[in-house]
């Protein structure tokens, strides 16, 4: 037999019957320590240091009969490959996970998401574009060809990106991408737009931004309080993660939103981030 010890935030992983710290598994001689991790429930990109006697290994490990093995939950925050010059992991969602993406573009998140993208693409989306996969699809996590994967926590919007900003604590750039469509937003002088604004809102705002890519007209409006909110904790919870780990590099996400060009223009013409 191996004994098997799971930690415990990785315990919502497993079957409720099995769901304790302490696995007992019968030793076949040929199956890896990460075939044997995620055949009891818990996904590798969830797994952090895998120990076998207080010795660091490799999913890879085939354990021998009266091991002890401890599987760890990933460290956070939690690092992420980057391309030159990236400050922040760029991020692809599936398709449960819409109104977290919105958010994440509201943020300044380079968040990729579509809600007709089978599983398969959207393992060859990420790894084609370097993305971090985020979803509550375990399966998904434990498909062998993707290269970075990470589970979402909560059912709750706010959840969900506080879990994800724990996680990673990325570099923000609030009020810089289109939440509809992930482009880059540049301001625009009104009267390039005011053909397209209903009477109120021409009369009521003087500064716009448009979407670079699909359009869309953006204005500081009626949802704006709400979305400073959700930016204002983000802030906070991201500064809060930066301190936490120590001297990772954080270029300026407790840049007030003031900083942004797009300050002025992120209301929008719907409160697509809520």
């Amino acid at each position: 037999m191996i004994t098997i010890l799971i930690a415990e935030e990785l315990l919502m992983f497993l079957p409720v019957a099995r769901r304790r710290e302490r696995q007992e598994v019968a030793h076949d001689g040929t199956s890896t320590l990460g075939h044997i991790v995620e055949s009891l429930g818990v996904p590798l990109p969830e797994a952090g240091r895998l120990l076998v006697n207080g010795t660091p290994v490799e999913p890879g490990h085939q354990p021998a009969a009266g091991e002890e093995v401890r599987v760890e939950a990933v460290a956070r925050p939690q690092s992420v490959p980057l391309e030159p010059g990236r400050l922040a992991p760029r991020f692809l969602l599936d398709v449960h996970l819409g109104t977290l993406a919105r958010r994440m573009r509201l943020l300044g998140l380079d968040t990729a998401y579509h809600n007709d993208m089978d599983d398969p693409a959207l393992v060859v989306q990420a790894n084609e574009e370097g993305r971090v996969l985020l979803t509550q699809d375990r399966g998904l996590l434990r498909r062998r060809a993707l290269w970075f994967g990470a589970y979402v926590r909560g059912s709750r919007p706010d959840d969900q990106l506080r879990d994800l900003l724990e996680r990673f604590v990325p570099e923000l750039r609030p009020w810089t991408r289109c939440t509809a469509c992930n482009g880059v937003l540049a301001p625009v002088d009104k009267e390039e737009v005011e053909r397209e604004l209903a009477d109120g809102t021409r009369r009521s705002y003087d500064v716009y931004g448009r979407c670079a890519d699909c359009g869309q007209v953006y204005w500081r409006g009626a949802h704006g309080g709400h979305l400073e909110r959700i930016v204002e904790d983000a802030v906070t919870v991201v500064a809060a993660g930066s301190a936490q780990g120590g001297d990772r590099p954080q270029d300026s996400p407790q840049d007030s939103p003031q900083d942004s060009p797009q300050d002025s223009a992120h209301g929008s013409a719907r409160s697509a981030a809520s």
